[in-house]
């Protein structure tokens, strides 16, 4: 059990990600260093599918600046990802990247007990072992209650998702999770996904969320709200929410933005940062209107 933030020892948390999306994964982790005192205590694991020696070399900042501990683990070579990740449905706004928090009790090494994983959409605004310290209360995992939950569980028309969840049962988000890692790994995802591929219902799921909803239905803990505030409203703001998730069609990383603290966003991410992904977005936008233009020729 923990709760006291005042704790001492390694600050364990999980960000995966790709070449295209290394400058929001730089701000989640500066906002969280920004956001304690316990800065050389955080240990970034860093699960990543193919980054370039530019972009390492920005993430890198974060341990000159703060003394914070990054660790690289490239999935191009984890055989259990490939494996356990690799034939599972993806789509522009959820690549094969996103699955990698299903595989972090084989990724991690064995000292690690307990880990926050964030996606790299998420703000931290208040400490982060407010989080870490959490008591779990014996459950493999605590997130906060999705306050979409109904749209998402059930999707466009309840008939499709019949028979695999409850409308009236709690069902989280996936965006900022605490992990127990002994609990996670008795849950032996792999051999869970297995069954739901082979009784039909694996392709009905949204992805990552759904899936580990279902598994570990009734065995995770509620979070206050605060530590996964999505999209807030200025009421929300006003009370004081930890961490922020970017959901919605407004980013903080978008040129033009009325996302909630986009300013202190930028800041965060720096402005040469800031810019410079702003440039690769558009880049690799048209690109792909050139590609798709000469395709049709």
């Amino acid at each position: 059990m923990m709760s006291a933030d005042n704790s001492t020892g390694p600050i364990h948390i999980v960000l995966t990600f790709d070449d295209n999306f290394w400058a929001p994964a730089f701000a989640v982790m500066r906002s969280a260093c920004l956001s304690t005192k316990r800065r050389t205590d955080l240990r970034f694991h860093l699960c990543v599918d193919g980054i370039s020696a530019e972009h390492k070399a920005d993430l890198d900042v974060i341990t000159t600046e703060f003394g914070a501990t990054l660790i690289y683990y490239d999935l191009t070579e984890s055989a259990d990802f490939q494996r356990i990740c690799g034939t599972l449905r993806r789509s522009r706004r959820f690549p094969a990247i996103s699955y990698a928090r299903m595989v972090v009790d084989k990724i991690l090494p064995p000292d690690v007990e307990r880990v926050i994983y964030l996606d790299c959409d998420t703000f931290v605004l208040q400490p982060i072992e407010r989080l870490y310290n959490q008591d779990m209360k014996g459950m493999p995992i605590a997130g906060v209650a999705d306050p979409f939950a109904m749209h998402i569980m059930m999707g466009r028309d309840m008939r499709s998702k019949k028979g695999i969840f409850d409308p009236a049962d709690p069902y989280f988000n996936s965006g900022v999770l605490l992990i127990d890692i002994a609990g996670f790994k008795a849950a032996d995802i792999p051999a869970r996904l297995e069954e739901l591929r082979a009784q039909d219902i694996l392709k009905r799921l949204y992805f990552d969320q759904d899936i580990l909803n279902l598994i570990f239905r009734h065995r995770w803990t509620a979070l206050n709200w605060r530590f996964n505030t999505i999209d807030p409203w200025r009421a929300q703001q006003a009370m004081g929410p930890y961490i922020v998730h970017y959901t919605g069609d407004q980013r903080p990383w978008h040129l033009v933005s009325l996302a909630p603290y986009h300013h202190m966003y930028r800041h965060t991410m720096t402005n040469e940062l800031f810019y410079r992904f702003m440039r690769a977005r558009w880049k690799r936008y048209w690109l792909k209107k050139l590609n798709r233009l000469i395709g049709r020729k």
